[in-house]
């Protein structure tokens, strides 16, 4: 063998290690990615359920004789906006998702007031249709927390491979972005809860 097939062949072999590391790192990005993108739209699907309901809620509320106008434009308006801001799950930037959170927090504010006012009509507090709405809600919320958590571990997942050293090397010459999560509400601590339970009020 000449001497100079040897530094080719190692070097031939060196290359095509590289490339099949490239090439597994980037489908495993991909899927990564795409496992966080599926689960960005559950988390929306559960919050378009949320403001279908609280669409329907606000039907039978409007029912109700002398209901406080201004609580109920108030959760129609915080719907409007929470219902129009939503996220392409390919450009999930921190940006979009502070927006994203804000207009769906403006929405659950609506929804607790809305709710301390209803205290004040027992026919609502006894209307079935009302009821079987509050109960759903109940589920809801915590079927958005649910793919909440999820996303946030799909992105750790997909964040952590895409950062990583040596992945980091190729994450951004692959065009991988770091994807931004879903944060606690600042001062959720201190939110109403919206716990729509009149049982007691039974007794």
């Amino acid at each position: 063998m000449k001497k100079w097939l040897i530094p080719v062949i190692i070097i031939a072999v060196v290359a095509f290690g590289i490339y099949k590391w490239a090439v597994g790192f980037n489908n495993t990005a991909v899927e990564y990615e795409a496992n966080a993108k599926t689960s960005w739209s559950n988390v929306e699907s559960s919050y378009q359920r949320r403001n279908d309901l609280i669409g329907n809620l606000v039907k039978t509320v409007q029912g109700a004789a002398d209901f406080e106008k201004e609580t109920l434009e108030g959760v129609i308006n915080a719907r409007a906006k929470a219902t129009s801001t939503t996220i392409d799950p390919s450009n999930i930037t921190p940006e979009n998702m502070a927006a994203f959170q804000q207009a769906q927090s403006g929405l659950t504010g609506a929804l607790s007031k809305l709710m301390v006012v209803v205290e004040r009509y027992p026919e609502l507090k006894a209307n079935q249709n009302f009821l079987e709405l509050q109960s759903q809600l109940e589920g809801t919320e915590n079927r958005i927390n649910v793919s909440r958590d999820r996303f946030n571990e799909a992105v750790n997942i997909y964040d952590i491979h895409t950062t990583k050293f040596p992945g980091k090397l190729l994450a951004s010459a692959f065009g991988f972005k770091e994807m931004a999560r879903y944060k606690t509400d600042p001062g959720s601590e201190n939110a109403p809860d919206v716990n729509f339970d009149f049982d007691k009020d039974k007794e």
